[in-house]
């Protein structure tokens, strides 16, 4: 196909013509552009400087609400400082206004001292007037008396004399009498308190819990036998019993150890008796074991009914009676503990008897003194504390309570009888074979205490007493005044608390005495 000249002209106009059109368009959607543009950051600049306008306006505020609230502070501090001086102005303005008060008063007082002192030598001078006077008459009065009894003023004295000192000699008499009445009654009073103190210091109150039994095996063969195939025997009797059964390279012998006698005593013989019959298995050991249990219930009765018969103590509760049979499973420093119930009530017995105290009540307040350690593995105190609650229960009588409760001194003792068990308790507990303490042991800390006291300057002798509870300590009264000894029995204290190992507490004691003899020759 041939295009012509023409129509290549006219292509190429076409052509121009379209290129111009579009370079038109692009141009005008151009400045479009641009004007939009220009009125966008015509925007941005106003809505900016808008914004600065605002962050300006804030700035100010803020710097104005700054400059108010220090102007603010500044005034109220100084309307503070305002007050307070006013304050001190009207106190010192009070206290001028006190003091000329004071002076006009001290005025005051030097006149009328001095209108006094003149009327006292006013007084005196009208009183000698009066004394001459007076001894004048008395003289002319005496002369007549003279006159109408025919005595003379000495011999009138001497039989006034005579008749005061009768009559005052009656009556320092009855009052004499009166005085020794009330002093044998205080002194027999103050003799049961001062004997049964005495009695008291002795021994010492710490208890050492034997906390495992031994049972003794015919061979050593028999230790298998108890543990049984895998273990079966030996668990079945600890499940039962409670208890730890301890099989170990001990020969002819298995160790039971529970902190609960009651059950370590059952453990114990069924475990005997399952060694003696020979057949041990878990059904076996369970059948053994609650029979034994009901031997032990049916026991403790009996040993509580049979203590307190033995005492002559009546009218305890039921669970009283178990509770004390229960004792006879409990041993304090090896020494059985209802045994030792029992020798305190016959001590509390036999010394209220002497001092004239009720001998039932006294008795009945030692017997349950240690109640409290038949329950105290279960449950949380001390055996004293226990005790009393135990009392209060059961309805036991404040005088009880109260000796159950002061029986280690936990409490002041209220009573002759409180007293009398405290004093009992410690020498059930120290007699020779009571108890497991070494003489030696205890020996030696009592010259450990006393050496320790004789070190100090100006002691002159220390003696330990009451197991070593206390420490008596006499110092020389020329070298140690009434304040130094205070200071002594601290730095006593103190070295014994460094140096010496020890249960409870040790009571220092310093005594200064100063004593002044004359003889008349």
């Amino acid at each position: 196909m041939v295009i012509s000249i023409k129509e290549v002209a006219i292509l190429t106009l076409i052509f121009l013509i379209g290129i111009l059109l579009g370079y038109l368009v692009r141009k005008f959607f151009a400045e479009i552009r641009v004007k939009t543009a220009e009125a966008m950051a015509k925007k941005i600049i106003l809505d900016a400087e808008k914004e600065a306008e605002n962050k300006k306006k804030e700035a100010m505020l803020e710097a104005k609400e700054k400059w108010y609230k220090t102007k603010a502070e500044f005034e109220k501090e100084t309307q503070e400082k305002k007050s307070e001086l006013q304050n001190l102005e009207k106190r010192l303005t009070q206290r001028e206004e006190s003091l000329e008060k004071r002076m006009e008063l001290i005025d005051r007082r030097e006149r009328e001292i001095g209108r006094r002192e003149k009327e006292i030598a006013s007084s005196e001078s009208k009183a000698k007037e009066l004394e001459q006077r007076y001894n004048a008459l008395l003289k002319e009065e005496l002369q007549n008396l003279e006159k109408v009894s025919g005595m003379t003023a000495i011999q009138a004295k001497e039989e006034l004399k005579v008749k005061l000192v009768n009559d005052a000699r009656m009556e320092a008499a009855l009052l004499i009498k009166k005085v020794e009445d009330e002093a044998k009654a205080a002194a027999t009073e103050k003799a049961k308190m001062i004997l049964s103190l005495a009695i008291q210091r002795c021994a010492a109150d710490h208890v050492a819990e034997t906390t495992v039994s031994v049972v003794d095996l015919p061979d050593d063969d028999m230790k298998g036998r108890i543990i049984g195939r895998e273990g079966r025997n030996i668990r079945a009797l600890e499940i039962v019993t409670g208890v730890d059964l301890i099989v170990d390279d001990t020969p002819g012998a298995v160790t039971i150890s529970s902190y609960d006698p009651i059950k370590r005593e059952i453990a114990r013989i069924s475990l005997e008796r399952l060694i003696n019959d020979g057949r041990i298995h878990p059904g076996r050991i369970e059948d053994v074991v609650e029979k034994v249990k009901k031997e032990i219930i049916i026991s403790i009765k009996e040993e509580g009914e049979r203590a307190a018969f033995e005492v002559g103590v009546d009218g305890l509760h039921p669970e009283e009676i178990k509770l004390l049979g229960r004792l006879k499973y409990r041993t304090s420093y090896s020494q059985n503990v209802l045994q030792h119930s029992k020798e305190v009530a016959f001590l509390c017995g036999m010394m209220a008897a002497e001092l004239g105290v009720n001998v039932k009540m006294a008795k009945r307040a030692g017997f349950l003194h240690d109640i409290g350690k038949a329950v105290d593995h279960q449950t949380e105190g001390t055996h004293t504390q226990i005790g009393v609650d135990l009392a209060r229960r059961y309805n036991e009588s404040k005088i009880v309570i109260n000796a159950i409760a002061a029986h280690h001194e936990d409490v002041e003792p209220e009573s002759v009888i409180a007293i009398l068990v405290a004093a009992s308790d410690a020498l059930s507990a120290s007699r020779p074979g009571a108890r497991r303490e070494m003489l030696e042991s205890y020996v030696k800390r009592l010259e450990q205490l006393e050496k320790i006291c004789d070190a100090f300057k100006g002691v002159d002798k220390a003696y330990a007493i009451r197991a070593g509870r206390e420490i008596r300590v006499i110092v020389e009264p020329e070298k140690l005044n009434d304040s130094e000894i205070m200071f002594l029995a601290k730095d006593i204290a103190k070295k014994i608390e460094s140096e010496m190992a020890y249960p409870g507490e040790i009571k220092v004691t310093v005594l200064r005495e100063v004593r002044v003899i004359e003889y008349a020759r």
